[in-house]
């Protein structure tokens, strides 16, 4: 009975050793909610709605900007398609009552969960 379990652990190892290891940018790929669709590379990009297939947003977005920025957009998701670090700050009523705050979007997709205003785009050197 012990040589079959060896056997089987042989051949078990065997297997795993052929396996094709994963590529990292399949991993990075799946590690994103969503593709950047029509956001150009080296750009930040808001869209105002939920709009778009599993491969990127195809509406036209409220704001591409590649460097600061400020104003006021409405905004629902993101995309970072840069390298660094951005600092979105927003605004948002509810009930009457004006909220505000900012988030670090790394690089990839995201979405800020419901309507709401961006009114400043910022480049930070630090990490999320």
């Amino acid at each position: 009975m012990p040589l079959k379990s060896i056997a089987i652990a042989a051949s078990v190892a065997g297997v795993l050793a052929t396996a094709p290891a994963a590529s990292a940018a399949s991993a990075q790929a799946s590690a994103e909610q969503w593709l950047p669709g029509n956001c150009p590379q080296g750009t930040f990009c808001v869209w105002p709605n939920w709009d778009h297939p599993a491969e990127g947003p195809t509406a036209t977005p409220s704001l591409v900007t590649s460097g600061e920025w400020s104003g006021n957009v409405l905004a629902f998701n993101f995309y970072n398609h840069t390298s660094r670090n951005a600092e979105i700050t927003w605004s948002y009523t509810y009930l009457g009552s004006k909220l505000s705050g900012s988030l670090c979007a790394r690089p990839g997709g995201g979405d800020l969960y419901v309507p709401m205003y961006v009114t400043k785009v910022s480049w930070q050197p630090r990490t999320c």
